[in-house]
């Protein structure tokens, strides 16, 4: 499985990002997806994920009420609408696919999240 992780850039404090994961290869949809971040100096934290049918999700606390995980089964792709930033969401996301935690199968690049304030 391949994961091309997409969407982010430099935002204003309150502003709105959508980062987009588009996986590729054999089985890709078997896979619970999730969204991870890590910031300068910190470890990576898993901000969010989502079950293989789409039917149950997880979000960290932080970004509960703000952030929303879905997937389109149909295009391969999972997305994280991103609102109401605020700039310690300023990292590095990464998309994993995962059968169980804590070992993720396949990892995206990176893409950068800048929060200005």
């Amino acid at each position: 499985v391949q994961l091309q992780a997409s969407g982010g850039g430099l935002v204003q404090a309150g502003g709105s990002l959508r980062l987009s994961c588009a996986a590729s290869g054999r089985a890709s949809g078997s896979y619970a997806m999730g969204w991870f971040r890590q910031a300068p100096g910190k470890e990576r934290e898993r901000v969010s994920a989502i079950s293989s049918s789409g039917y149950n999700t997880y979000y960290q606390d932080s970004v509960k009420g703000r952030f929303t995980i879905s997937r389109d089964n149909a295009k391969n792709t999972v997305y994280l609408q991103m609102n109401s930033l605020k700039p310690e969401d300023t990292a590095v996301y990464y998309c994993g696919a995962y059968r169980l935690l804590p070992k993720i199968d396949f990892w995206g690049q990176g893409t950068l999240v800048t929060v200005s304030s």
